[in-house]
């Protein structure tokens, strides 16, 4: 009997152990080990096993727990859920099954895979099996494997069967590695695969670097569609100034780049005008983009800094369109307004966008009054057809029926650069003529690097200056030439081939110019140098008692209608290295030697068809260099003396005009003559004395004197020099920069005698924030010339947007005010006003003494992107 008790226990055993358990009919147990409690209403199970629920979701777990009562199961450790008609897996350490409801918790860290690869994590969730819906709350991520979605937030539904997932609270998340989302409350459809929400949201756009604040959006992730209200844009959100959109309601193709919107208002990144003061901004009751063409209706544009007063300019229009390809920006039917004062009116206008320095586009105008032209405007345009070419056209209109036509172009190539301005004026009518004709003028600039083998420079320069009235330039002188090409003297043109060769061993320079004098007469008004050449070298290099160099120079000039000469003059320059004594002086021997050969044709200055002359100067310097150190600052003193000879002869230029000041009074070649020496014997005496700050080298005190004695008196040195008599003038300087505010620059020369001043040149300035004005007096008397000129020019900076410039010059010898010139300019951030009065009292043939008025308005950045190529 005890041995069937005890079969029967064994049986009932490895039942319990290996067999599946029915519960009610709702599980199924296939476990390992199994226990009943209280009297079969508790089952618990353990050492894994799988249990099995009728409908059809099955469960993995190392432990159960299942209470018949209530109907409640609890899996523990490695827990795999799965229910396979409705495509899902969960994975979690610990689960409820509440069976009389059909929904599934779980306290732990939980992973939900369905069929599509999405991957749901978080720490709690909630499915309702019924309804299919997973509800995970505290760290949820939300991953779609095939199309590149992550959703992270701490609360979010998942309807299965919807294939929707709505978020509750912050929600961030990533969209093809491409878009970057933060919002509130959102959906997205898988099926649709739309991400919508009505609360405020930032996307991000990675690879445009775009960035949208937006509310009541949906983004389409198929077609890259994006929609919403509110919107802000902010470009190039990477970068510290970018452009920032507001716009009211939008429509957004975010792969073709394209937009449809309402109420927009742009505001241009701050520096785009480099101009970190600007607020650059577009405003339009509606806009659209397709194609990189951007259209705004009923526009305003204005690139100037926000303020409460009125702007002080706008361009209004019923389109504004932005090419992006073309990068223009064209207006119709635009209207001007300064201050909101009406100003122009174009039906059509265009001007170069803002992303770009240098593109084809309008300058700035201008508007002047002229005695002689009569009032006028000028409307220049700027054309850029490639990279290295532009072209400038400024048409004038004067109201005396004259109209300028000037046009500038400029190329500049890898190795060369070319520069040309030719203008031509219709209808203007010259004092000696009764009939109005056309006048022109072409300048123009070629620049080319050779680049020739073993020369560290080489180039070739041409050059051409011509006009076809005398005082063209005077007439046209408040005209926007190019500094480079303006002749720098009005009466005086010159054309020019140049070629430039420099190496180790020497410098060579050789060409052919042409001068034409517009002061002189029809047939003596050309001089022409064909050809002439300098060359120099270094005879001596590391030499170890000076340095010996050789220059010769030479050169065919004709002038006058048949005056010809021809000279080659050779140099030996030696300039010896100084020479320290015990006693400190600075002591050094130089010589400097002359060849001239001259052949002449009807030429006053040589006597004979063919001279050769040999010339030569030999020096001695010496000076005694000392300096004193006291508090705050140091002196220097030195003492020098010149003691020179030429035992040849010197060609006589005693008519030549020939400045001598303390400033080049111990140069061996002081005069600057090129074919001839200062002859005769000489001692040129000096002294140089200088305070200086030790705190600011730049405040200091200097005073410079200096005389020649010669043994005779040498009237072949030009009269003007002061220095042919035995004793000379005596020159000196003084500069005095102690003060920051004030600096006082003179020089002088007086007579031997030291009883009259035959030269003053006084340069007296002060300057603080808001005032600076300088005084220069020239005067000459005796030898030295005759001439008393004062000028002064004057600036007053009334504040941050205003200042005043005024020049004047006047001859009081002939007690004659030579011109007055008063500016006044209004600038700020965006607009800069200008008004320039002139009156000249000079009168040159057709140039009359006149009153000129000229008015200059620039509009940043309208008128300013237009940049020439320079050199």
């Amino acid at each position: 009997m005890q041995n069937k008790i005890k079969i029967l226990y064994i049986t009932f055993f490895f039942i319990f152990l290996s067999c599946v358990v029915s519960a009610n009919d709702q599980f199924s147990f296939n476990v390992t080990e199994i226990e009943i409690l209280e009297n079969g209403n508790k089952i618990v199970a353990s050492k894994r096993g799988l249990i099995t629920s009728d409908n059809g979701i099955t469960i993995n777990a190392d432990n159960f727990e299942y209470n018949r009562t209530s109907n409640i199961l609890n899996a523990s450790g490695n827990v795999v859920v799965e229910h396979s008609a409705k495509n899902y897996l969960i994975y979690t350490d610990e689960i409820t099954f509440f069976k009389n409801d059909n929904i599934i918790t779980s306290q732990n860290n939980t992973k939900i895979i369905d069929n599509e690869e999405r991957i749901i994590n978080s720490r709690n969730f909630l499915y309702n099996v019924n309804d299919n819906i997973f509800k995970a709350s505290k760290n949820v991520k939300v991953i779609d494997v095939l199309n590149n979605y992550v959703i992270i937030s701490d609360d979010i539904t998942y309807f299965k069967n919807d294939e929707n997932i709505i978020s509750n609270g912050k929600t961030n998340s990533s969209i093809n590695s491409r878009y970057e989302l933060q919002s509130e409350d959102i959906s997205y459809s898988f099926k649709t695969k739309i991400v919508s929400s009505k609360n405020k949201t930032s996307l991000k756009d990675k690879q445009t670097k775009t960035a949208y604040e937006i509310t009541n959006f949906s983004l389409s992730l198929t077609e890259e569609i994006l929609k919403g209200e509110n919107i802000t844009i902010n470009t190039n959100y990477n970068l510290p100034y970018n452009d920032r959109y507001f716009i009211k309601s939008g429509i957004f193709d975010l792969k073709n780049q394209t937009f449809f919107t309402q109420n927009i208002d742009i505001n241009l990144k701050k520096n785009i005008f480099n101009n970190e003061e600007n607020d650059p901004r577009i405003k339009g009751i509606s806009s659209s983009s397709q194609n990189g063409i951007t259209t705004i209706n009923k526009g305003i544009f204005t690139s100037c800094k926000k303020n409460e007063n009125c702007t002080p300019w706008t361009i209004q229009a019923d389109k504004i369109e932005y090419d992006k390809n073309k990068k223009i920006i064209k207006y119709d039917h635009a209207l001007l307004k300064v201050y909101n004062t009406p100003i122009f009116y174009f039906p059509k206008f265009f001007h170069p966008g803002p992303t770009i320095k240098r593109q084809s586009g309008f300058l700035a105008p201008g508007l002047s009054n002229s005695n002689t032209l009569g009032s006028s405007l000028k409307i220049p345009y700027f054309w850029a057809p490639s990279k290295n070419k532009d072209f400038t056209f400024t048409p004038s209109i004067y109201s005396k029926n004259i109209y300028r036509f000037q046009n500038e172009y400029r190329q500049k190539n890898k190795d060369s650069s070319f520069i040309a301005d030719l203008g031509f004026v219709d209808g203007y009518k010259s004092k000696n003529s009764k009939e109005k004709n056309s006048i022109s003028h072409f300048f123009s600039k070629y620049n080319s690097n050779l680049k020739f083998e073993n020369f560290k420079d080489s180039t070739l320069d041409i050059s051409i200056e011509k006009v076809n009235n005398d005082t063209y330039l005077k007439i046209f002188d408040q005209s926007n030439l190019d500094k480079k090409l303006k002749p720098q003297n009005n009466d005086v043109l010159k054309s020019e081939i140049k070629f430039n060769l420099i190496n180790e061993e020497y410098e060579l320079q050789t060409g052919l110019i042409s001068y034409e004098n517009l002061q002189k007469n029809k047939a003596d008004r050309y001089e022409f140098i064909l050809p002439y050449y300098n060359f120099s070298t270094e005879l001596n290099k590391n030499g170890k008692i000076g340095n010996l160099n050789f220059i010769s120079i030479g050169d065919n000039i004709l002038k006058d209608t048949n005056n010809l000469r021809s000279r080659i003059i050779n140099n030996f320059d030696f300039k010896g290295f100084d020479i320290i004594s015990n006693g400190g002086f600075q002591n050094n021997f130089n010589f400097y030697i002359r060849n001239l050969t001259a052949s002449r044709k009807n030429d006053p200055e040589y006597k004979s068809n063919v001279n050769n002359d040999l010339m030569g100067i030999f020096e001695f310097q010496s000076s005694l260099p000392m300096a004193k150190v006291k508090e705050s600052f140091v002196s220097f003193l030195k003492p020098k003396i010149s003691l020179r000879t030429n035992p040849s002869s010197m060609k006589n230029n005693y008519l030549e005009n020939r400045t001598i000041n303390y400033n080049n009074i111990f140069d061996i070649n002081r005069l600057g003559l090129d074919d001839t020496l200062e002859s005769g014997s000489s001692l040129t005496m000096g002294i140089d004395f200088k305070k200086e700050s030790l705190q600011d080298i730049n405040k200091y005190f200097e005073f410079k004197l200096g005389t020649i004695i010669r043994d005779k008196n040498n009237n072949n040195i030009p009269l003007a020099s002061g220095i042919t008599k035995k004793r000379s003038n005596y020159f000196g300087n003084i500069n005095n920069n102690f003060n920051e505010n004030i600096d006082i620059n003179y020089d002088f020369s007086i007579n031997s005698d030291l009883d009259k001043l035959e030269y003053n040149s006084l340069g007296l300035g002060y300057k603080n924030d808001t005032f600076r004005t300088r005084f220069n007096f020239i005067e000459e008397s005796g030898v030295i010339g005759s001439s008393n000129i004062l000028e002064n020019k004057t600036s007053l900076i009334l504040n941050e947007n205003n200042n005043l410039l005024f020049e004047t010059r006047q001859n009081r010898k002939i007690n004659l005010t030579e011109y007055y010139n008063l500016i006044y300019e209004y600038k700020n951030d965006c607009l800069v006003a200008g008004i320039t009065y002139n009156k000249t009292y000079y009168e040159d043939r057709d140039l009359q003494p006149s009153e000129n008025l000229m008015f200059k308005l620039t509009l940043i950045p309208i008128t300013s992107i237009g940049q020439s190529i320079k050199n």
